[in-house]
């Protein structure tokens, strides 16, 4: 009998040999990637293509790219898992096959990927380093996608008006393909934030349920508490005869409900979006919901959430609340941004934006008006909040609100008939005095706002 030292020296000898055979044995089982010609590649210049074709195209498209150490197992069996889920997610090769629309999209997102460092992925460039996004490779793209320089529609009267006249039923809406449910409440939720979407020419407005705005407004959402759901609304932008940019066609509403118990598989997550005045159902299968899950990764840190709430909290973390668009002085009448919001718009010129918000009198009446001017009733109050612009930290092509530019109430007491108007703003945002025309000219055009035309 040997010694112990001969007996161990024999069993790890065995060990590697196991090993060895084992890797080889790996080697045979290749299950294949499909490769092959573009079908329908991305319409783009060739400038645009050269920096996908770098960055992208290893992973999605059907260009074989795989040096040989992607080859070799079991390092291919991930490569193989995470170039079939790329393609599924975006596929450069048949992309053309796409509305152009479509395919703009489609890279406006993949840039926004790019610049918070979600794509191409970490582990992907430690092995190919000539694949990082450079600080040239995002200028061409951006430069290309050149977001707000699509001229927009003039303002139709016939999208701010409901077609049949008749609303839909919202408790009788029905569930998404992955089983969310509509919530017939979200109308009368309250303002979390708002976005000028310069990549699609849509607003979007973000209201959350009562969980979801106590825990905006205690800076408690990291994570989001159980019970929060935020509905994101959806219009198509339309230039008016006045230069300024309203919210025109219904698009959509997407809302994401926490439930980190019942969501398990989806960061804690429901999805869900419905189309249209009428409020489809969005998608064909529960499958639908990976669109979803995909594209909010990249704020994984942020508990899955792309939008900052305005709210004055302090919370940890980079770019996770919008103190700026929140700092209301203590001193106005009143606080509107916990009133219901009416109405939208962006100034263009002066790069701004403003929010029509009102009390529940006000609200209540504005509900009511499909795409028609209001006769606010007495005991109404408007506050019509005015901002300046800065580009979304979170989504190339996207602006929000920021530094607070000023302040409007138009009130109609309930003893007269006669309108009060006051305005806040300047350097010290203190009251400021107008004359009677100017006076008579703003109420006439906050009153004559007209209400955004929910489903």
């Amino acid at each position: 009998m040997g010694t112990i030292q001969e007996r161990q020296s024999m069993r790890l000898r065995w060990v590697i040999v196991l090993i060895v055979a084992v890797f080889l044995g790996m080697q045979f089982v290749h299950p294949a990637i499909p490769f092959g010609p573009h079908p329908a590649e991305i319409m783009a210049p060739s400038a645009v293509k050269q920096v996908l074709q770098k960055d992208c195209y290893s992973c999605h498209s059907t260009e074989n790219r795989l040096v040989w150490f992607d080859q070799v197992q079991p390092a291919y069996w991930l490569v193989r898992k995470d170039v079939l889920e790329a393609r599924e997610s975006l596929n450069f090769s048949t992309l053309g096959s796409k509305p152009l629309a479509a395919q703009k999209a489609a890279l406006y997102e993949s840039v926004a990927m790019m610049q918070m460092g979600a794509m191409p992925l970490q582990r992907f460039t430690w092995l190919h380093p000539e694949a990082r996004v450079t600080a040239d490779d995002l200028a061409t793209l951006k430069a290309y996608l050149a977001p707000w320089s699509t001229p927009l529609p003039r303002t139709s009267g016939a999208d701010l008006m409901r077609p049949t006249g008749a609303r839909v039923n919202l408790a009788a809406v029905q569930p998404t393909a992955n089983g969310q449910t509509f919530d017939p409440t979200m109308e009368s939720w309250h303002l979390i934030a708002t976005t000028d979407r310069g990549d699609n020419m849509q607003f979007r407005l973000i209201l959350g349920n009562e969980t979801a705005v106590r825990a905006a407004r205690e800076g408690n959402v990291h994570p989001w508490p159980d019970g929060s759901r935020l509905a994101k609304f959806a219009w198509f932008q339309t230039q008016g005869d006045d230069g300024l940019i309203y919210p025109g066609r219904f698009w959509q509403v997407e809302m994401m409900a926490k439930d980190a118990s019942l969501h398990k598989l989806t960061a804690g997550w429901g999805w869900g979006r419905w189309r249209g005045l009428e409020l489809k159902p969005y998608g064909k299968n529960a499958a639908v919901v990976r669109e979803c899950t995909s594209c909010h990764t990249p704020v994984r840190g942020n508990d899955d959430v792309y939008t900052e709430p305005i709210s004055t909290a302090s919370v940890p973390g980079e770019e996770v609340l919008n103190h700026n668009a929140a700092k209301l002085p203590a001193g106005l009448p009143y606080q509107p941004l916990s009133w219901g919001v009416i109405a939208m718009y962006i100034d263009p010129h002066r790069h701004t934006s403003s929010v029509l918000f009102g009390n529940p009198v006000a609200v209540e009446t504005a509900r009511k008006i499909d795409g028609q001017v209001v006769s606010y009733p007495k005991g109404s109050v408007l506050a019509l909040v005015t901002w300046t612009q800065r580009d979304d930290p979170h989504w190339f092509g996207a602006r929000i609100p920021d530094r607070l530019v000023s302040v409007e109430f138009v009130e109609i007491p309930a003893s007269s008939a006669v309108e009060q108007y006051r305005q806040f703003g300047g350097a010290s945002f203190g009251e400021v005095h107008t004359g009677a025309i100017q006076t008579v000219a703003r109420i006439r055009f906050i009153e004559g706002l007209k209400p955004l035309l929910f489903p």
